[in-house]
């Protein structure tokens, strides 16, 4: 499967992302299991038995035990699934490292057959805000001047609209938020590498950082977010979205002006105009 040459630059390194990857420890990798309990919960709500399913993913054995027949796939440029041949494709905590995402939605789209369902879950644009904002103050007083240290994460609405320009029915995009609390900023950013979820920006500082601003962080961060226990909250957003593959059997909404009965009626109001 090829898709068109994109334009947009890369963002990502991605060999140094399979390498933080290659280094996570699996007791770390409690945001991929709170991916699994969001899927289940929808797919609970969902009135339809899924026979062919695959899963992208980083971390396959996460996902065995909850649906062991399901095709796995990393989550490369190009996916290694068959077009037409699943009912259900589930893009498990990978989107946010995409330096295409539409691309890989796209992708996804051409793996479903019709009326097949996509499920994806990604980390939103409140993830570690804390952190952001701490690293960010104290790299302007310590070393005058900015670096490329967290990945630039899509808002809900963006992610909503990529499912569309990606020729999703009925798309919809939800999310809901973690917070994890940390002894200080060391074991923060300790916890993030053993995620696999360090920092792989292609424009990242690639020397040693100054202490300074590393301490100069841990007081910000004290300072602004500390918990009343004295310790420190980092956010995690996790976007769901969910997408279906067009088919004739789908709900269509009306033309504009087709409508049978009146809302006011249906409310038990009656019609006036807006006043200006």
């Amino acid at each position: 499967m090829k898709l068109p040459e994109s334009n947009a630059p890369s963002l990502f390194d991605r060999p140094a992302l399979a390498l933080h990857r290659a280094r996570a420890r699996d007791e770390a990798l409690f945001l991929h299991r709170a991916a699994v309990d969001e899927v289940q919960d929808r797919l609970s709500m969902v009135n339809k038995t899924f026979t062919a399913p695959a899963i992208v993913t980083p971390f396959s054995h996460i996902w065995r035990d909850v649906l062991p027949e399901a095709e796995m796939a990393t989550d490369d440029d190009v996916l290694a699934l068959t077009p037409g041949a699943h009912d259900l494709v589930i893009h498990a905590m990978a989107l946010h490292w995409a330096n295409d995402p539409v691309g890989q939605l796209i992708q996804c789209h051409r793996a479903l057959k019709p009326d097949g369902l996509l499920l994806v879950v990604c980390l939103g644009g409140e993830t570690l805000h804390e952190l952001r904002a701490a690293l960010g103050q104290a790299e302007i007083e310590v070393a005058g001047g900015l670096s490329p240290r967290i990945a630039p994460m899509a808002e809900l609405r963006d992610l909503g609209g990529l499912l569309q320009r990606a020729g999703f029915a009925l798309p919809v995009a939800d999310t809901a938020r973690m917070t994890a609390e940390y002894r200080d900023l060391t074991h923060l950013m300790r916890d993030l590498r053993a995620m696999g979820e360090a920092n792989s920006l292609i424009d990242r500082v690639k020397h040693p950082t100054r202490r300074q601003v590393f301490e100069r962080a841990q007081q910000i961060y004290a300072d602004h977010f500390t918990t009343p226990q004295g310790r420190l909250p980092a956010t995690f957003e996790l976007i769901c979205l969910t997408g279906w593959s067009p088919d004739d059997s789908q709900q269509k909404p009306l033309r504009p002006g087709s409508a049978q009965a009146r809302l006011a009626d249906a409310l038990g109001t009656k019609e006036g105009k807006l006043s200006n």
